[in-house]
């Protein structure tokens, strides 16, 4: 028996690889064709000359819910011209905060347009055919709570690629401030209401956004006019250009599928080209929490990092969700390989989070989109890393070389994770990782195991699969990437 197990598992490993190599090959196929081939190259610097790299800008990272949304809220109420969002779905009765008296998000948008703002919102029309949520009768329906007896314009876009959607989440005020990231405004399948103690409630929800102020700004309002000027049919100004308001430089990064469009035909892939040029430099540190885990060409590159560490302290943390919405066997199955590929050398430590009480544990959807690497380069935004993300939805990051940024992100999360003072994880990441990441983690992991009761919310992340999740990953790409 043990060795037809065996058996199965190299017939598995073999179908995968080439599953996989006909994947990777229409990618790079589909990119050449469009003038992106370049893309899956090696070298070059971190930023790259495929999207405007902008100096003198401010960038803040809000972590969870309880810091995005008041601050997003506020963002508003201070609206003189104009506020614009983008956003996979909104909930007309979904509120920022959770204050006694907060308005609903119609209620804000409508008493904001009353005052004279311009209000625009700009939301995915769901799919054609109700297989998932938010359908195209509930996109409807919130279209209608929006607008109705407001000023507000809230316009659906169903130009969508098959089995694709628009992802983005963005909100821009006035020209001069933004905020890009990966909290929806709905509380479909999840509470955006979360905080960096993770009570627990039904499904709680890790998330990340940035805030920006300076000459980004445009570019990010110029992002969302595009858009809307061919969605809505209502041609919008150049955005104004904020002066220098830091000391931080900053790329907007987009997936744009091509033939979508008419001002991006060939598309725009600078998301992709981003994480792949971050990861290739990767010498000490790759810190990733998405909520996926499919792409090949962004495992290939952790995988060969793994084989051939730059050095003998590189360390790669993986924060994901338990149980994915979809792709879970997928991202587990790619977890298998590069599991296979760090041999035990404990290089690499892939974990998540739960919320407990001493007694119980409740689930902590990891939805955050966010990857540093050697404290040198952040991204964060609304793009996981799989195939939809990186070829096919509409969807915009912001990257920065800010390294005070990077580092400061990095420990206010980790000392999230961890439960300890900022100043307790301030130290060599390799000794971090193999003196509190990882000790923690497996005894959690191990009290779960022998059915204890908790005493953290982080452990291992469970149910690594080497066999069905190896074939299903290449084979949800094929399909979905058309």
């Amino acid at each position: 028996m043990k060795s037809f197990h065996s058996f199965l598992d190299k017939a598995d490993e073999r179908l995968g690889d080439g599953l996989e190599h006909v994947l990777c090959a229409h990618h790079r196929r589909r990119l050449r064709a469009l003038g992106w081939g370049d893309v899956l190259e090696p070298g070059g610097d971190r930023f790259g000359e495929r999207a405007a790299v902008r100096d003198g800008n401010r960038v803040e990272v809000l972590i969870d819910g309880e810091e995005v949304l008041p601050a997003i809220e506020k963002a508003i109420r201070g609206a003189k011209s104009h506020v614009h969002i983008a956003n996979w779905h909104a909930s007309a009765d979904f509120r920022l905060t959770r204050e006694p008296g907060a308005l609903t998000l119609r209620e804000l948008l409508a008493e904001t347009a009353e005052r004279g703002v311009e209000v625009r919102v700009l939301l995915w029309a769901g799919p054609p055919v109700p297989a998932f949520q938010p359908t195209r009768g509930l996109a409807r329906s919130e279209q209608r709570k929006f607008t109705d007896g407001s000023a507000v314009r809230c316009v659906l876009d169903s130009r969508e690629r098959t089995m694709h959607c628009h992802h983005e989440k963005l909100v821009v005020v006035d020209d001069e401030v933004a905020f890009v990231g990966g909290v929806d405004f709905t509380a479909l399948e999840g509470d955006r209401h979360d905080s960096p103690d993770h009570p627990p409630r039904p499904i709680g929800w890790h998330d990340l956004a940035s805030r920006l102020k300076g000459p980004v700004v445009a570019d990010v309002a110029d992002h969302f006019r595009r858009r809307w000027s061919e969605v809505a049919d209502e041609n919008l100004p150049a955005p104004h250009v904020p002066g220098p308001a830091g000391g931080s430089r900053v790329q907007l990064l987009r997936t744009v599928p091509n033939s979508t469009y008419d001002f991006a035909p060939k598309g725009e892939f600078t998301i992709l080209d981003g994480y792949l040029r971050a990861l290739r430099s990767a010498r000490r540190l790759v810190y990733l929490e998405n909520q996926f885990l499919w792409s090949p060409e962004i495992a290939e590159v952790l995988l060969d990092k793994l084989r051939n560490p730059p050095e003998d302290r590189f360390r790669m943390v993986l924060l994901l969700p338990r149980k994915p919405s979809n792709g879970a066997d997928t991202t587990r199955g790619q977890l298998g390989r590069l599991l296979d590929a760090d041999d035990g050398n404990g290089r690499l430590l892939a974990t998540t989070i739960s919320a407990h009480d001493g007694e119980s544990a409740a689930p902590v959807y990891v939805h955050a989109k966010l990857g540093i690497v050697d404290d040198e380069w952040l991204t964060v935004g609304s793009a996981n890393l799989n195939e939809h993300s990186l070829f096919n939805d509409t969807e915009v990051n912001i990257a920065t070389d800010d390294h005070e940024l990077a580092r400061t992100t990095r420990l206010r999360l980790w000392a999230e994770h961890l439960g300890r003072e900022v100043a307790e994880v301030d130290g060599d990441p390799a000794d971090v990782v193999d003196h509190l990441w990882r000790p923690l983690a497996e005894e959690q992991r191990e009290r779960e195991r022998r059915g204890e009761h908790r005493t953290h919310r982080l452990v291992l992340l469970p149910g690594i699969s080497r066999r069905a999740g190896r074939l299903q990953g290449p084979l949800r790409g094929l399909l979905v990437d058309g």
